[in-house]
């Protein structure tokens, strides 16, 4: 009588390698799905909109405001502009002033596709960073 342990003798022992093959097909699966979503969850503009009742934000010593009124005339601080004007002077601000940060003032009766198309204007000239102005709410 022989006393054998599981791995001796016979050859049916516990096999001590990892099949990693459907892991490895799942990772990929999921690579390529995260490689086809993630170009079109980059297609919407990014603007950070703060609280109505949040304190007003610091005032930069040079900070521009980008203005449309009601009847739809555009504005870089006090100079109007026309619209096919203000791609030009815009590239050339930020290319003077990489840094510059732009604050959008737009009059509540304007359409949002007014305000949508300053938005994607200064997103394509390659403004870093971009506010909406807005007048506080309630009872301030």
């Amino acid at each position: 009588m022989g006393m054998t342990g599981p791995d001796e003798g016979n050859g049916r022992g516990m096999m001590a390698e990892i099949n990693v093959t459907p892991f490895v097909d799942v990772m990929l699966v999921l690579l390529i799905i995260f490689m086809v979503t993630a170009p079109l969850m980059t297609t919407g503009m990014n603007v950070e909109l703060p609280r109505a009742d949040a304190p007003a934000l610091p005032a930069a010593d040079k900070q521009m405001v980008l203005s449309i009124t009601a009847d739809e005339a555009y504005f870089i601080n006090e100079h109007g502009f026309k619209f096919e004007e203000l791609g030009p002077k815009l590239q050339a601000i930020i290319k003077a002033n990489p840094e510059q940060e732009i604050f959008l003032k737009a009059d509540g009766s304007v359409p949002y596709e007014k305000v949508a198309q300053l938005v994607a204007l200064c997103t394509q000239v390659g403004v870093p960073r971009m506010g909406l102005v807005t007048q506080p709410s309630g009872g301030q």
